[in-house]
């Protein structure tokens, strides 16, 4: 069972001092309540680790957004899809039905 957590505790600091903290957290992976906590506690911060797989798998899908966005975008001025968006929005369906194929594979 967690115990929950109600107590707040306050931090006084310069505005350099507070991003400076917020930086780590970010760094850390984690939020500024949960950095200070484990700092205060264990007197050190484990940062958290993502496998390369994982970070190949984010820049891909983020690169795939855009695309997607760009087409989003063009769509819904009222333009029509040419040749080259046609081309890319089929790139990019064919691309996640690839992604949706490995994580499944990687899952089961």
């Amino acid at each position: 069972m967690d115990i929950k957590r109600d107590q707040q505790l306050t931090v006084m600091c310069n505005i350099v001092e507070k991003k400076i903290i917020q930086a780590n957290a970010k760094r850390a992976r984690t939020n500024v309540s949960v950095f200070l906590r484990q700092l205060g506690l264990t007197g050190r911060i484990v940062v958290k680790t993502l496998p390369k797989e994982v970070l190949q798998f984010t820049g891909t899908l983020n690169h795939m957004a855009a695309n997607l966005n760009q087409i989003a975008k063009k769509r819904n001025k009222g333009d029509d899809l040419n040749t080259l968006d046609r081309a890319l929005l089929n790139q990019e369906v064919r691309g996640l039905q690839s992604i949706v194929k490995a994580v499944k594979n990687y899952l089961t």
